[in-house]
């Protein structure tokens, strides 16, 4: 996955251009928490950069790839802001000091793709996280109505790509027309719960937005809040 994101770091800004829903939601809970923070896949910056500049901290960015860590630190300086981004797997990472906050934005939990996976990557947050601190994430709600819309549809923006879904694989595939295919792996809300109870942490809120809508049969989103 860090090769695939490696080849297209440098455009990543053309997929992710709109996409700002999210970021409120991040800001306010780094702006709740007294200590440290930490995003897991933190890319290029995309909502690292608004939380430092909304809370005047250094927020810790890891990722598996260079290429995304390397624009993460060119936007950073352009907006004047410091992040401290290492290279690092998310199902592996270790602070050196317990986190407040820990948060996954973009559905990037969904690049994991067996619940061993993800089953690791809750237990480390768990582990790095101070008592009563918060780990928070966002990940699409499967809808098969979205699924056969797109399957085999080609599209030109934001870059040119093919989107294709294996239901018996939970897994969503984005091919792009030069080369390269990114993959993402759904999973219910039952399977999310079930990985906060493995983990050993508590479910504080759950959304079908980021503005705290209830979630509901009509919810393309689930916003998960937990606490150790």
């Amino acid at each position: 996955m860090s090769n695939w994101y490696d080849a297209w770091a440098d455009r990543y800004e053309d997929w992710t251009d709109g996409m700002s829903a999210d970021v409120p939601f991040y800001v306010e809970l780094a702006r709740q928490a007294d200590g440290p923070l930490v995003e897991l896949a933190v890319g290029t910056g995309r909502v690292a950069i608004p939380v430092a500049q909304a809370t005047g901290r250094r927020p810790i960015g890891i990722d598996s790839s260079p290429g995304m860590l390397e624009q993460a630190r060119v936007h950073a300086d352009e907006a004047g802001v410091e992040l401290d981004l290492r290279e690092g797997d998310i199902r592996d990472f270790e602070v050196e000091e317990p986190a407040a906050l820990i948060y996954c934005p973009g559905r990037s939990l969904l690049h994991l793709p067996t619940w061993a996976d993800r089953r690791r990557c809750f237990e480390r947050v768990a582990a790095s996280l101070r008592p009563d601190g918060r780990f928070a994430w966002n990940a699409f709600a499967f809808n098969h109505h979205v699924a056969s819309e797109y399957d085999g549809r080609h599209a030109d923006t934001p870059l040119p790509h093919t989107t294709s879904y294996s239901v018996s694989d939970n897994r969503v595939d984005v091919t792009l027309d030069d080369g390269g295919t990114g993959s993402l792996w759904w999973a219910t809300k039952n399977e999310w719960l079930g990985l906060l109870d493995v983990a050993g942490l508590r479910l504080e809120a759950l959304y079908g937005g980021f503005a705290g809508e209830p979630l509901d049969d009509d919810s393309g989103e689930y916003v998960f809040v937990a606490r150790r």
